[in-house]
């Protein structure tokens, strides 16, 4: 049996672009971080001015988007941390637990959100529509520009797409609060205000059970969105000199780097580092840049039953 181990360095270009990404994303998430800590600040003050429980409420909720970026944030900084002789494959894992983490605070919020809304159907309450619809608006500005600032890279990143659903929650939660208002104004009708929280948080509640879907995913080392195992293995199976795929094992680094492990048969040993090179270049345009490959000659490789850890 020959059999030849090698780590992927051919993926250079992706750890460069995603430095590039997670430099520009530090500074949005600060920025964010910044944005959503003021104006938890000023409504909890309105709040607290106006007895008003439904934006001390907020405050409470939009505290809890602050800790999830703060969260996220942190997963970011950990991912570029270099790998220790402990930790060797680095910190990058950090970012899926920070997704799980996230999703599950989203989940939190959705349910109070029920709860309150719930609560204000049964006891209907006599609402300032004013004072709560001019501190929502405010909200509509932070929140709303904040998830613009995530639109960009939420569709490459399960931490990116977690910030920018809790700020766009959080705006969509704001626009009811500013329409209830406005209506309660005009009309009296304060049972509206608990109608759109729940409207509200059923759809908040149908992007969040994605992300929390993929990120649990992705924690039991499931194959990530986007990579078909089926479509790899006949990808690897074309490269030149390749006679068979197995042991083929797909999972997530980080929420931005795959990995990939896999037995590949060949015929001439002697063309093994050119066939390896091909076989890692077709695995990077399936958007997988780290891989071990293990050659085997054909009839001398594992068949399952040589007691090889595969």
């Amino acid at each position: 049996m020959h059999s030849h181990s090698s780590h992927s360095h051919g993926h250079h270009h992706h750890v460069m672009d995603a430095d590039v990404m997670s430099g520009r994303l530090g500074r949005v998430f600060l920025i964010g971080i910044a944005l959503n800590l003021l104006y938890v600040i000023v409504e909890g003050a309105a709040g607290m001015w106006y007895g008003s429980m439904g934006l001390l409420s907020d405050a409470g909720h939009n505290l809890s988007d602050v800790a999830s970026l703060v969260i996220a944030l942190v997963a970011f900084r950990l991912a570029d941390r270099r790998p220790t002789a402990r930790y060797t494959y680095g910190y990058r894992r950090a970012t899926i637990e920070a997704s799980f983490i996230n999703a599950l605070i989203l989940g939190v919020a959705i349910i109070l959100i029920y709860i309150e809304s719930v609560g204000k159907l049964i006891h209907p309450e006599s609402i300032n529509g004013d004072a709560v619809a001019w501190v929502a608006a405010a909200g509509i500005v932070v929140n709303g520009v904040t998830a613009w600032l995530f639109v960009k890279d939420k569709g490459r990143d399960l931490n990116v797409k977690g910030a920018f659903l809790h700020m766009l929650a959080d705006t969509l939660v704001s626009v009811g609060v500013v329409i209830s208002g406005i209506v309660i104004h005009f009309t009296g009708w304060s049972v509206i205000d608990p109608i759109v929280g729940i409207v509200i948080a059923s759809i908040i509640a149908f992007s969040t059970w994605r992300l929390l879907r993929e990120s649990v995913s992705l924690a039991l080392d499931g194959v990530p969105e986007g990579i078909d195992v089926g479509d790899v293995e006949r990808r690897i199976s074309e490269v030149p000199g390749v006679r068979g795929v197995h042991h083929v094992h797909i999972r997530a680094l980080s929420t931005t780097m795959n990995s990939l492990t896999a037995h590949i048969v060949i015929d001439n040993p002697e063309q093994i580092d050119r066939i390896v090179c091909d076989v890692k270049n077709e695995l990077a345009a399936c958007g997988i840049s780290h891989s071990t490959i293990e050659a085997e000659t054909q009839g001398r490789g594992c068949d399952g039953d040589c007691g090889c850890a595969g």
